[in-house]
């Protein structure tokens, strides 16, 4: 991976190690042999590739430089994930787009994913993990699920701040 100028990456190692452990702990034990999973707000793509390994991965993200850094990635390691462009607060995936996916990753920036969990909570997408560094944001964007019928399977704090008192949250909904 070629990171862009700018580009966001995890805090720590041990960190972004963490957060991976707990999105695929998150994930369904069995999924279908072709799963399909989409990744929300991908970034570079820091979990496709270890979701790449547990199915067929479409990553949304709306930075194009990011986009382009995942797609070249992806092209380059043979990984099965289809880079998308799409900024998600101004057109979020609807319902129907969502249904061909067997699990749905997010893990959006620091203001949360609102205008997205609005349409994702009614697609009954069967398993959703949540990756957020702000709870308040976690909180507002899980009531939607909450009242669609998800209940929390999972839920792991990761402090990858260290000297400081943000947490990362890992939380996975089922249906």
């Amino acid at each position: 991976m070629s990171p862009p100028p700018g580009a966001f990456l995890q805090a720590s190692p041990a960190g972004e190690a963490a957060i991976i452990d707990a999105v695929l702990a998150g994930l369904p034990e069995r999924l279908p042999p072709r799963a399909a999973i989409a990744e929300l707000y991908a970034g570079l793509g820091t979990l496709s590739f270890a979701l790449a390994g547990r199915g067929r991965v479409t990553a949304y993200e709306g930075a194009a430089e990011a986009v382009a850094a995942l797609a070249a990635a992806a092209g380059k390691a043979g990984a099965r994930i289809q880079a998308v462009r799409r900024d998600l607060a101004r057109q979020p995936l609807a319902a129907p787009e969502l249904k061909p996916f067997a699990a749905v990753v997010l893990d959006p920036p620091f203001a949360g994913a609102a205008e997205q969990m609005a349409l994702l909570a009614p697609a009954a997408v069967p398993r959703i993990v949540y990756v957020s560094c702000n709870p308040a944001a976690l909180a507002r964007d899980a009531r939607p699920l909450q009242q669609a019928g998800y209940r929390v399977v999972a839920a792991t704090p990761v402090d990858q701040f260290l000297w400081s008192p943000h947490l990362e949250a890992v939380v996975a909904f089922a249906r």
